[in-house]
Parts: structure tokens; sequence; C-alpha cells
């Protein structure tokens, strides 16, 4: 084959410069961030919408995209849970609140949605809605709970505790040998859904990362890990009933205690809680609300 001539190398070289110019951006987009962290659509390190939020790459993306595999339909999770839906909640926290500290934030929530890509994803945008509105009236009811008991029936302050107020069950059942209690350690309620007992903390802890029989306080230290508890629950028992309404949430989270009239009043603040929230994201509540 004879020599091309110079003009076309010329013209070689300068397309492969080119195209080398513009694999550049790309490759630079590959942010080789920590696992923690969120690749942006720009390529660059972080957390926050502005990283985890639209054309997040990888990372705990908000809307389960990147490197988690986000769900079909329903919606990006951050767009329907926005700063207003969520400090709307948890602003009802004050000073004399565990929680009024700020320690629930909507970064934190978000952050821990990434690692459940499945959650409020894979049907229609209000079946998302429903889920969202239905994880936060559990979660509202078990961190406001106690208030109401304790305080002799005033109206629970919602996101209010971290951990449950009384601490001296150490909620261990010795007959789980799967998940043995650690030695001075305690599972009562921590975390937005008030996850208890060592059978939880041992395989939320192996799931998320952190260790649950022998330091179940991460949940209360750390926001994100104690939303990705209360999902790891969710995706675990919850999620999958919801096609059923929200009576079967409830059953599914608490019904020995609250359902076929056992305690209709925890049962109906729950019921009011989802409700509310379902009017503020514009979806309807479907039926079979209580169980």
């Amino acid at each position: 084959m004879a020599n091309p001539p110079r003009t076309t190398l010329t013209v070689l070289a300068l397309g492969l410069a080119l195209l080398c110019a513009a694999a550049g951006p790309a490759a630079a987009q590959n942010c080789g961030c920590q696992p923690t962290d969120c690749c942006s659509k720009f390529g660059y390190c972080g957390l926050g919408d502005a990283y985890c939020g639209d054309g997040c790459q990888s990372g705990p993306c908000y809307s389960g995209g990147g490197g988690g595999g986000g769900g079909s339909g329903g919606g990006d999770v951050g767009s329907i849970v926005t700063d207003d839906f969520f400090n709307g909640i948890v602003s009802q926290a004050g000073s004399g609140c565990e929680g009024g500290s700020g320690f629930y934030t909507r970064d934190a929530f978000l952050n821990a949605v990434g690692a459940y890509p499945d959650f409020a994803t894979g049907g229609s945008s209000d079946d998302s809605k429903r889920e969202i509105a239905a994880f936060f009236a559990h979660a509202a009811h078990e961190t406001g709970r106690n208030l109401a008991i304790h305080l002799h029936g005033l109206v629970p302050v919602d996101f209010c505790y971290i951990s449950e107020i009384n601490k001296d069950n150490d909620y261990c059942d010795p007959t789980n040998t799967q998940w043995p209690c650690a030695a001075g350690q305690k599972y009562y309620g921590r975390g937005p859904l008030q996850i208890s007992w060592n059978y939880n903390y041992g395989p939320a802890g192996q799931a998320i990362g952190f260790d649950g029989l022998g330091n179940p306080d991460a949940v209360a230290q750390d926001a994100t890990i104690a939303f990705k508890a209360a999902l790891w629950f969710w995706m675990n028992n919850v999620h999958n009933v919801m096609p059923q309404g929200f009576g079967a949430t409830i059953m599914a989270i608490n019904g020995a205690l609250e359902c076929n009239g056992n305690n209709q009043a925890e049962m109906n603040d729950r019921v009011a809680n989802y409700q509310q929230y379902c009017q503020q994201l514009g979806v309807d509540p479907g039926s079979n609300l209580t169980c």
C-alpha cells in the first residue's frame, strides 16, 4: 500500500487530537469518589443536591441512579421530598426535643435513600408519593409517640426523639443465637422508625456496614445510619405490603399492639399523619387505611 500524502497525515493527526480533547471531559467525569460520596453530573465528588441530585453519575444518588441502579417509573425521591416537605415535618421539634438539635436532615435521608434504590420507585408517581407519605407518617409517629404517652396525652411532636425514652428494657432476645446480644448493650428503639431488638440490629448493621450488636448507639449518633436503619427495616418488612393499603403497613410495623382494636388511638395517629402527608404531596391516600 502506498504511503498516504502528508496532508492526509496532518488531517489524521488533527482528528486524533480533537478526539482526545473530546474524551478528556468525559473521562474526568469518572470521579473516582469515595463510596460515601456522589459523582455529580459535572464530575465532582460531594454530597447534597448539587452532587447527588439531577445528573448524579455514581454513589448514593437520590434517584438511585449512577452506580446504584434506579427503579423504573415513580420519579425521583429527592424531587418529591423537597426542603419544604421535609423541614415542615422535622421543624416541629424544638430545642426541648432530642431531635431538635437538627439531627434529622434531608441530606441524611436522601443519602440513605441512595442505598435503597427500590424505595418509592417501580410504580407510578402516585405510588411513589404514597410510599413516601407512609414512611414519614410512621417515622413522625415513632419519634413523637412517646411524648404523648409520657406527657399525659399532649399532642406528639414529630421527630422529637432519636432514642426511646424508656431505656430500662434491653430488648435482648437470648433465644436468638444467630444475632447474640453483646455484653452491656441495649437494643431499645433508635432512629426514625425506632428499630429495636438484637435480631434487628444485627442484620441491619451487617447490611449497612456498622456493628449493630456491638454498637447499636451508632443509629442514634449518625443521621445517615439512622435513616439507613429505618429504610433497611422498611424495605425488608413494609415495602412489599404498600399495594395493600396503609393499614397493611401498620400491621407490618406494630400490628400486634395497634391493630384489631388493640390501640386505636395509636393507629389513628399514624393514619392522620399519612392523610396529611398525602394531601401535601397531592396524592389520594387510597383505601384500606386502618388495620
